[in-house]
């Protein structure tokens, strides 16, 4: 279990409360209303915006800068949400250096862009914060559609679904709503329990009952789903971790980083149990927030070792940079051999890919190199959105191959449900 000691050096409580509060705090804290339109002041409010584009949401980026430039950040917020009823979370977690930010002509010009991320959360958390939902629901339509998951495909999904006059009951396995944001995500990136608060505010459309504690096929199946609703969507997420295939693997003290991110997540962070000498296999955004985290729970020396070469990771250079200032090494070009150790782990060994073999020590090793679908219908096949079933859509990581992007799942879980209405109204 990751919220106890098993092997020696990793303990419990290596900082006190104050200190993992503060290293727990608010990343990036949400921009002030001066400082937000000074922000929003640098935007060249592009006719042919590039930053539109790079949006798999497809926000009208430079609509709602000028609308927080001209004071009216409500206003801004429904345009926002229009197109991403997840934009809080969003605004949290994108990889905007590589999206609109990345787009942005200010970064092309200058290196600097327009702050898109900052300026979307001002807008979102500001009208979140009154208690506002800037929908209503459209006159009921007397059908029923039924979600498989409640994380962002699902949620999106159920809220597009909700707002045009459907009535939507979500069926989730895991206790809480939520899904990648509730227990995938960095601590410091959803600071404040911001993710459930993010799902009761979306619920506020009406129309949409979640049932927790309920899987597909153990306590429900598709073919119930099919005959009772007029459309289904599936949005079950990654449920299962490739295994690294090395013996050794199965010592006490080599966990999946999956696992630890949702034990951070959901426990009291003093009760953590933290090595002193930390391993992390992989080179994605998991990688770096096991990596991350585990430096911010106090362990000493951090590694985090990724076989291919530093332009091939899948987390960006920011948050490779983001790593590397809390104090984490990466390895690159570097893949594991073995991992030593009797009854506990002692270390891991790694070849360079000209052969030279060296070992990290380690007391606890974490595996982020990827997930994949298991169990899931074989209707799914990586297909997008429509399926080979007459009622069933699909999307998320479960129809998109696991790009891991909140923002890509909510725009196919709101695109499904406008193909959704489509079918079932006629």
């Amino acid at each position: 279990m990751l919220n106890s000691p098993f092997t020696p050096g990793v303990v419990l409580a290596r900082l006190s409360d104050g200190e993992l509060a503060l290293n727990f705090a608010d990343i990036s804290p949400m921009l002030d209303a001066h400082e937000a339109r000074v922000a929003a002041d640098r935007c060249y409010f592009c006719h042919d915006a590039p930053c539109i584009t790079a949006c798999p949401t497809d926000i009208d980026i430079p609509l709602f800068i000028r609308q927080i430039a001209t004071g009216t950040p409500d206003a801004a917020a429904k345009t926002i949400l229009s197109q991403n009823i997840m934009g809080g979370m969003c605004a949290r977690v994108c990889p905007t250096e590589v999206l609109c930010e990345g787009a942005c002509v200010r970064e092309m010009a200058e290196g600097k862009p327009v702050e898109i991320g900052r300026l979307q959360r001002f807008a979102t958390d500001t009208l979140m914060e009154k208690g506002i939902h800037p929908f209503t629901r459209a006159a009921a339509t007397g059908k029923k559609v039924a979600v498989v998951g409640a994380g962002p495909a699902g949620l999106s999904c159920a809220h597009r679904a909700a707002m045009l006059g459907h009535d939507v009951t979500v069926y989730e396995a895991r206790a809480k709503a939520g899904g990648l944001n509730e227990y995938g995500i960095a601590a410091y990136k959803a600071a404040d329990d911001f993710a459930a608060r993010e799902v009761d505010w979306l619920l506020k459309i009406g129309g949409i009952v979640i049932h927790c504690g309920k899987s597909l096929g153990a306590d429900i199946t598709l073919a119930q789903l099919e005959a009772n609703y007029d459309a289904v969507f599936l949005g079950i997420g990654l449920g299962s971790v490739n295994a690294l295939g090395l013996a050794g693997a199965d010592l006490d003290g080599v966990h999946n980083a999956v696992d630890f991110i949702e034990t951070l997540r959901q426990t009291d962070k003093a009760k953590l149990a933290i090595g002193r000498d930390v391993v992390v296999i992989g080179g994605g955004m998991t990688a770096v927030d096991a990596a991350v985290q585990s430096r911010l729970l106090g362990a000493q020396n951090v590694t985090m070792v990724y076989r291919g070469a530093r332009e091939k990771m899948s987390a960006s250079a920011y948050e490779q940079e983001h790593a590397t200032s809390a104090g984490v090494r990466i390895i690159h070009n570097a893949a594991p051999k073995a991992i030593h150790g009797s009854a506990y782990v002692t270390g891991v060994e790694f070849t360079y890919a000209g052969g030279d073999a060296f070992t990290v020590p380690a007391d606890q090793v974490f595996l982020a190199i990827g997930q994949t679908l298991e169990g899931a219908p074989t209707l799914l096949d990586g297909k997008k959105l429509k399926t080979n079933a007459g009622k069933i859509w699909a999307g998320g990581d479960c129809a998109a191959g696991g790009q891991d992007l909140t923002v890509t799942a909510v725009a196919e879980g709101r695109d499904a449900a406008m193909a959704i209405h489509a079918k079932i109204m006629g």
